[in-house]
């Protein structure tokens, strides 16, 4: 595995799931509104316009009082398929971010192994307000706002939760979209940025808020099919 990005100007080549990262860019290990997780992992690599965005969003909830993002896996230096826990993040255009708001600024050896919990009551398989607020979902709302994003995937029941909502602008749920496996945490992806024209795009999300009871019956199928994150 290569510990250090290659060199030469940030591009990315190829598909989100099936990519390398030439110039990548570390994201700072602590900004304002966030800090990284498992730094062991060297995974916080990316595009400087995925870090543009994690530091915007993080100054975003900051100025908002809603906590603290703790963000996890980004890409590794050059990109490409990691060993374990995703397909995807390949490009340098992929971020997790964890649902938890509740951890104060830590030590990097303190950040280490952190729980990750599911904020889904396991005896209803809905969210569990204490573990999912209007907090949470107002990170959900500045994530998926920006102009810059492609998808953010979250859990059916999350994305229930979410379009229950009375939202005045509810533009952004299209770009919400439901994947397996996002339950403790929200998987955003940008779109491909004008620097990379050998970077693959995804087609853009349908323009509805897929809210409907059929496109949540149909999500919840897929769930409980497809089990595996990412």
């Amino acid at each position: 595995d290569f510990t250090t990005p290659s060199p030469g100007p940030p591009r990315v080549v190829g598909a989100h799931a099936a990519a390398c990262l030439a110039g990548a860019v570390p994201l700072p290990l602590e900004g304002d509104g966030y800090q990284v997780v498992d730094v062991s992992r060297r995974r916080f690599y990316g595009h400087p316009s995925l870090l543009s965005f994690i530091r915007g969003l993080g100054r975003a909830v900051e100025e908002r009082d809603l906590g603290l993002l703790l963000v996890s896996d980004l890409a590794q230096p050059r990109g490409g398929p990691m060993s374990f826990g995703h397909v995807s993040h390949q490009s340098g255009l992929d971020v997790d971010i964890w649902y938890r708001l509740d951890v104060p600024r830590l030590p990097i050896e303190r950040r280490e192994g952190l729980a990750q919990p599911s904020v889904l009551n396991p005896a209803t398989g809905r969210p569990d307000p204490a573990r999912f607020s209007d907090r949470h979902a107002e990170v959900v709302r500045l994530a998926a706002s920006d102009p810059r994003v492609s998808r953010v995937f979250v859990d059916v029941a999350i994305k229930s939760a979410l379009c229950a909502r009375g939202w005045d602008d509810r533009g952004w749920l299209s770009r919400v979209r439901t994947w397996p496996g996002h339950d403790d945490h929200l998987h955003v992806r940008l779109r491909c940025p004008s620097d990379s024209p050998a970077c693959v795009d995804e087609a853009p999300p349908p323009d509805d808020e897929g809210c409907t009871p059929a496109a949540l019956r149909l999500a919840a199928v897929r769930e409980r099919m497809f089990r595996k994150p990412r």
